[in-house]
């Protein structure tokens, strides 16, 4: 989805497209060039999209599928959130305050495979929308690379067995008590 030929905005400074888009989503692939309403990914469970911005309480309850953020969110990030991947774009260094910490961890992107798997996905969204913004990030990629953050819901880091010693120091009985 992009923005019609003559608009005389900035699409990735915009919100083109409403509240609730992909809410419960199963499958499926979406790409908008300018940002979204609130509640974006809601209980998404398996599609994948690129967006260039989010209002409040995306990828809330998220199960799977993938998000890429080009831009700023508002609050409540990834609330309830237990499996999918998210990648955002944190050029202002803020991410974490718009967070709900309590279900998710923010890793920097550092492996191959997510790496190739972000470039791919603002590479399409690139080409089939003709973004400014994401053409300025592949053009900048190992710098932009930086600003991203990963967003691993820590009960889908479980489920991999990628939990580290920090994430998994629960309290535990002594057995002879």
């Amino acid at each position: 989805m992009k923005p019609f030929a003559h608009a005389r905005y900035a699409p990735c400074e915009n919100v083109i497209a409403g509240n609730v888009l992909l809410y419960g989503a199963t499958s499926g692939r979406v790409f908008i060039r300018g940002q979204v309403g609130e509640r974006f990914a809601v209980r998404n469970s398996g599609a994948s999209a690129v967006i260039e911005g989010a209002g409040d309480h995306c990828c809330e309850y998220m199960t799977g599928g993938t998000v890429v953020v080009l831009g700023p969110t508002g609050v409540n990030f990834g609330a309830g959130m237990s499996g999918g991947l998210a990648f955002v774009w944190d050029e202002d260094h803020l991410f974490d305050r718009r967070c709900n910490l309590d279900m998710i961890d923010l890793d920097p992107v550092e492996t191959a495979e997510d790496v190739a798997l972000l470039r791919a996905m603002i590479e399409e969204h690139a080409g089939l929308t003709g973004s400014q913004r994401a053409q300025w990030i592949l053009d900048h990629f190992d710098e932009a690379l930086s600003s991203f953050v990963k967003v691993f819901p820590m009960e889908y880091r479980r489920v991999l067995g990628q939990m580290t010693p920090e994430d998994d120091e629960v309290p535990r009985r002594n057995p002879e008590n």
